[in-house]
């Protein structure tokens, strides 16, 4: 777009600089041809209130007139074609800058969107929802961590009341055993006594 502004400034100037010379040039001329008429009447003689002009030069400045007149049209019709060229090129100029605009405005467009699974979407629009995914599994991560430290504290309560428990079983176990050698320990007494009186 940048680059498109100085070229059509750059026309634009050339096509004014061509006229101003174009004009220039025929006044020169115009003021030769009107030099050429003051001269054939300046050189022509009086007849009361006519001017007697010599032929070859009414014919000479006929001719010369004919040939500025010619000149010009071919000028006129070379300037037409330049600012018809002129006119093509700027149409053309005018195509590609709007063509560039909105290649511009496409490529704008596209670099402040993201395709997210395949849908364009919005810079703003895609950052909210990777922070509410982000956000989202942080959450679930922290509640991972909750239950698993609550189910390791639970399960080393478990361990520390099945070691208690055990304990407990062992004690019981060995006061068990001894209380049946005890009683065995009597029973063998009782036996032992009656045998005795027995005898």
């Amino acid at each position: 777009m940048m680059k498109l502004k100085p070229l059509f400034l750059f026309l634009t100037f050339l096509l004014t600089v061509n006229l101003v010379i174009a004009q220039e040039e025929a006044e020169q001329e115009d003021n030769s041809i009107n030099s050429q008429f003051n001269e054939v009447i300046d050189g022509s003689n009086n007849y009361q209130d006519y001017k007697v002009v010599k032929q070859y030069k009414l014919t000479q400045l006929q001719k010369n007139t004919v040939q500025r007149i010619e000149s010009l049209n071919e000028e006129i019709a070379a300037s037409n074609k330049t600012i018809e060229e002129q006119k093509l090129k700027i149409e053309n100029l005018k195509a590609e800058l709007n063509n560039t605009q909105n290649n511009l405005n496409q490529v704008t467009e596209e670099k402040d969107q993201i395709s997210f699974f395949g849908i364009a979407t919005d810079k703003g629009t895609y950052q909210t929802i990777m922070w509410v995914i982000v956000f989202a599994l942080v959450l679930i991560l922290v509640f991972f961590i909750y239950k698993y430290k609550q189910s390791n504290v639970l399960t080393k309560e478990a361990k520390k009341n099945l070691a208690e428990n055990e304990a407990e079983f062992d004690e019981y176990r060995k006061k068990s055993l001894e209380k049946q050698q005890k009683l065995g320990r009597q029973l063998q007494d009782e036996k032992n006594k009656q045998n005795k009186n027995k005898l």
